[in-house]
Parts: structure tokens; C-alpha cells; sequence
């Protein structure tokens, strides 16, 4: 059963920006995990579409009250296919409500990143 879906948009310009003129931004967005795969640092365009990926997965779950950034990463398999890691507060939230499967896509092109989450439990 669904128990939620977020979808969230980021213009990749305004994005760079952001991460020019503040350079802790990323730091404070993303473990130092999430920077990089396969000891490549990730390009400004990833790193868009896992903080799209992020502000999906609040949508999806409703609430974020006591979440920090760092308690969402986003991970891949050996395929290189998305899916979160959470922990603290949010690990909570997610099994107070009754949510065992969170799904995600993400992607950029023509300027955009986008990501799309699906939640699903037994609720």
C-alpha cells in the first residue's frame, strides 16, 4: 500500500550558485559519503538531484520535524541504483508510520534534477 509520494525539482544553475557562494553548503546537505562514488567526487548536478531526492523523501513521509540532513543519504548498489540510509529521528518516523519500502528515482537534464519517491507499508 502507498503510504506516501514526493516529488521535488531543482534548477541545477541556482543549485551551483548556492554552492558557489556558500561553500559549507555541501557538507551540510550531504555526508561525506554521499560526495562521491567510486572515489570519484560527484559533479554539482548529482549532488542536485540527491538534495531533490531528499526534500522528495519529506514529502513522502509527511513530516520532518527533528530530521537533519544527515540522517537521509542517499546510496546506490553495485548497479549504481538510488535508495536512502536513514537514521536518528527519521529512521523513527519511517517505522512509527508503518513505512518498510521506500522507492527512488532521480535524474537531470535540460538545466533540471528532479526526484521522485514512493513510500509503501502495511498501514
Amino acid at each position: 500500500m502507498i503510504i506516501g509520494i514526493g516529488v521535488d525539482l531543482v534548477d541545477l544553475a541556482r543549485f551551483e550558485r548556492a554552492a558557489s557562494r556558500t561553500p559549507k553548503l555541501i557538507n551540510r546537505l550531504f555526508a561525506e559519503g554521499e560526495q562521491a562514488q567510486g572515489g570519484r567526487p560527484l559533479p554539482l548536478r548529482s549532488l542536485a538531484a540527491r538534495f531533490a531526492a531528499k526534500e522528495a523523501l519529506i514529502k513522502a513521509i509527511g513530516d520532518s520535524a527533528g530530521v537533519r540532513w544527515h540522517d537521509m543519504q542517499v546510496v546506490s548498489d553495485e548497479l549504481r541504483n538510488p535508495s536512502f540510509a536513514l537514521f536518528n529521528r527519521l529512521a523513527d518516523i519511517v517505522t512509527e508510520r508503518g513505512i518498510t519500502r521506500i522507492h527512488l528515482s532521480m535524474t537531470h537534464d535540460a538545466g533540471v534534477a528532479i526526484a521522485y519517491v514512493v513510500a509503501e507499508g502495511s498501514a
